[in-house]
């Protein structure tokens, strides 16, 4: 078996991001950065960012673009300007052909039509070895052949030949490992082996020169000086065939761990409507990036029993034995948890600015209205798991909702409440300050006079300052909508009211 040759241990770490701007970020992606991203941390080594923009018709401005606002959002900054692979590509065919002329790697002139016809072939066989009225020995002959036919590719021109033609087109190929066995130590799924007759001849360059995928990567992590790969394990498969270039080219092979992928919370391969959406998406449903991280660190990776990590607390910790080997089960409603926890610890300046944009989506935001957010945010934050839902618990700052009485207001506004709405104005009116303090003051000397409870005083009172809309305890609602305001949206019943 070939062996890999030691990493120095004294190497500074690096790792690295490779997304495919074919799409967007999503969150799969993410997590597997900000793991890229915490191990460097860890060791005080370096993160990079390698643009896979290979796949010129698939490729777009506009995915990579939202790749570079997703990792910058969640804080996932690079520590060198980002890589574009499709701008190494001369380098590529430079190690392809240098592998040529060491004899790892050769010139094959099959053409696609031959290839084509070889697959063909091979599925003939095994649909023929299913019919009906073959012998045991008939159908296992048909599916040796078959199984010959399907087999990974090797080229009758792996150990040289003449071209079919002076200018025959070719491809060149990596000369795969006679038959023996390679095996994988991975970091996360630990020592994997594949025999390498599952390992074709890989092409690196096409008939037209350009480099494949799979050379690349090779190629752009050995140049980049990355240390170790930390990707998905739907490229577990990759790295057998990725491993014999780093042997034909005499590179150090970096260490490996592939993650699991996310799955949906029923177990099932994470789609869209398991929230499989963009990593921006989740910035506009009004999450933050902090619990994004939080919550994506968390989805697959263990520390203790520690739920909840701000990145430095995760940068100081994260190591690869504590990925998990199975699937991590992608759960909205605990990141709505993890989410609502930062919104309640975030600075108040940071949440005003973050729902300010919201409630403009709701009503204009007013210098006023502002100022009551202002004052009302540190109470309110609680009130809601994502900026959207903070800035609707915020409703009753605006809008009275005196149109759209809902039944419990209703019935809090007949006959003995308006009485108790009507006295408690005059009261309120009288108020020589308007504190929280003052108004609970209020609140409590207005009962007592009257030999009522609060439970009598208050659901009148807090169905004319709020219509039925959700909201906190009153003295504070009164002192944030200001007194002009509140006498007017008692007022706003009064009279209609009593007749």
């Amino acid at each position: 078996m070939p062996m890999v040759k030691p990493r120095k241990s004294s190497m500074k770490v690096v790792t690295r991001f490779a997304p495919s701007p074919t799409g967007m970020l999503h969150i799969g992606g993410a997590r597997t950065a900000l793991f890229n991203y915490l191990f460097a941390k860890r060791h005080g080594g370096k993160f990079l960012l390698r643009v896979e923009d290979t796949d010129k018709e698939r490729s777009t401005d506009a995915a990579t673009e939202a790749i570079l606002d997703g990792m910058s959002w969640l804080g996932l900054d690079s520590d060198e300007a980002p890589v574009f692979q499709s701008k190494n590509a001369d380098r590529h065919a430079e190690c392809a052909l240098q592998m040529v002329a060491t004899g790892k790697a050769f010139r094959c002139y099959a053409t696609p039509e031959q290839l084509q016809a070889r697959r063909e072939a091979g599925e003939a066989k095994r649909k023929e070895a299913k019919q009906d009225g073959l012998s045991d020995t008939a159908k296992d002959a048909l599916l040796t052949e078959a199984n010959a036919l399907l087999s990974p590719y090797r080229s009758p021109w792996r150990d040289g030949g003449d071209p079919p033609a002076p200018d025959a087109p070719y491809t060149v190929r990596l000369r795969a490992p006679d038959d023996d066995e390679i095996t994988v130590s991975d970091k996360v799924q630990g020592d994997v082996t594949l025999q390498t007759r599952e390992v074709d001849d890989l092409i690196l360059l096409r008939a037209d020169g350009s480099p494949t995928y799979m050379l690349a990567v090779v190629v752009d992590d050995h140049d980049m000086g990355v240390t170790h790969v930390i990707r998905g394990d739907d490229h577990f498969r990759n790295t057998f065939r990725q491993l014999p270039i780093y042997w034909a080219m005499d590179w150090d092979v970096p260490v490996f761990a592939h993650v699991p992928m996310i799955h949906g919370s029923d177990g099932a391969k994470l789609s869209k409507r398991h929230g499989a959406l963009s990593t921006l998406a989740y910035r506009d449903m009004g999450y933050l990036p902090e619990a994004m991280t939080s919550y994506l660190v968390r989805l697959g990776w263990s520390h203790g029993d520690q739920e909840l990590f701000t990145m430095d607390e995760a940068a100081a910790v994260f190591d690869l034995d504590g990925i998990n080997k199975a699937p991590g089960r992608l759960d909205l409603e605990k990141l709505g948890d993890v989410n609502a926890h930062f919104l309640r610890t975030i600075e108040p300046g940071r949440l005003l600015a973050l729902v300010a944009p919201e409630v403009e989506k709701l009503t204009d935001l007013t210098e006023t209205l502002t100022e009551r957010l202002q004052h009302a945010l540190p109470t309110l934050r609680e009130r809601g798991q994502t900026l959207p839902e903070l800035a609707e618990s915020c409703r009753f700052l605006w809008d009275s909702n005196a149109e759209n009485l809902n039944k419990k207001a209703r019935k809090a506004l007949r006959e003995d409440g308006i009485k108790r709405l009507s006295d408690l104005r005059e009261a309120l009116d009288g108020a020589d300050s308007w504190t929280i303090e003052t108004l609970q003051s209020v609140l409590e000397t207005f009962c007592a006079a009257h030999n009522l409870s609060m439970g009598q005083v208050g659901p009148p009172l807090r169905a004319a300052l709020t219509g039925g809309l959700p909201a906190p305890d009153l003295a504070p609602v009164m002192y944030w909508l200001g007194r002009d305001d509140v006498m007017a949206r008692i007022e706003k019943h009064i009279p209609a009211q009593s007749g």
